[in-house]
């Protein structure tokens, strides 16, 4: 819409997430560096956890992309219905689903051919990793599986690497008391907090200029105002940005002005709303 006003080659703020316009801040690049350094020491089930909208599944792609070639990926993107639901898409993803002779409703006979498939590749000196996104809707009897295969081992390390992607309800579920073995077997976890005022400045300068802006669109006093507003979620900042840039082309202006970012805020759901909007200085609560 507004691409050509502006001269960008792409939408710098797309709320579906682009791995070309990954911008390495600090709790993103902690988050990955702590899955890839469990996996070299051979963990076997790695936490990423993270508000909605600080860009969990954007660092599991950027993962997918930084796994080194001894490793094989099975991604699983939605969280299962049920704990054989689970190992069916594992099997799916390991390709043994092709093998006709594999009963898929079979939850004793699939472990035991995904066990085998694993010892075979490890064999051939490949490790499996499974990246499961969203895991805090996991129900306790797909824990449980992950818990199981888990524990798949040889003498010396894991046969299976499962790093888990969810909200901090996952965290509140597994401090319940029955879950207490699957929390323990949780070797590393990384927390993807929300971005501070210079990251966030940060990250939108990144993103318009991967696109090929060529002039400033925000004041300081604006990026205050989104970080504020935004509260440094990722999600919420591409909103707010890419409303303020809609209106500011509605307006056949330039640059961004504060009506236009004003606009921006009070019609996005879950942005803090500032109580005052002083020439200068944004009120806030």
């Amino acid at each position: 819409m507004y691409q050509s006003h502006f001269g960008f080659c792409q939408a710098p703020f797309t709320l579906t997430p682009n791995t070309a316009l990954f911008h390495a801040l600090p709790p993103h690049l902690e988050a990955i560096q702590t899955v890839l350094a469990a996996l070299e020491m051979r963990e076997g089930i790695i936490q990423i956890s993270g508000e909605v909208g600080t860009g969990k599944t954007l660092v599991c792609r950027m993962l997918i992309n930084q796994l080194p070639e001894r490793f094989d990926l099975a991604y699983l993107p939605t969280p299962a219905m049920d704990g054989h639901e689970l190992r069916t898409a594992l099997a799916k993803e390991l390709n043994l689903s092709r093998e006709g002779e594999l009963d898929l409703t079979d939850s004793t006979a699939l472990t035991e051919r995904i066990h085998h498939e694993l010892i075979r590749r490890k064999a051939q000196g490949q490790s499996v990793v499974v990246l499961l996104d969203e895991a805090q809707a996991l129900p306790d009897d797909a824990l449980e599986v992950i818990r199981l295969l888990g524990n798949l081992e040889t003498e010396q390390e894991k046969l299976l690497h499962i790093v888990l992607f969810g909200q901090p309800e996952l965290d509140e579920r597994l401090s319940q008391h029955h879950l207490r073995q699957f929390r323990q077997r949780i070797t590393f976890r990384a927390d993807l907090r929300s971005l501070d005022l210079a990251e966030t400045i940060s990250y939108i300068e990144h993103r318009l200029e991967r696109v090929g802006c060529e002039t400033r669109l925000f004041s300081l006093a604006q990026y205050r105002a989104l970080w504020k507003s935004s509260q440094g979620i990722p999600r919420v900042i591409n909103q707010l940005c890419h409303k303020a840039l809609i209106a500011t082309y509605s307006s056949n202006n330039r640059m961004v002005s504060r009506t236009e970012l004003l606009m921006a805020i009070k019609d996005t759901l879950g942005a803090r709303q500032p109580t005052c909007t002083y020439p200068v200085l944004w009120g806030w609560h």
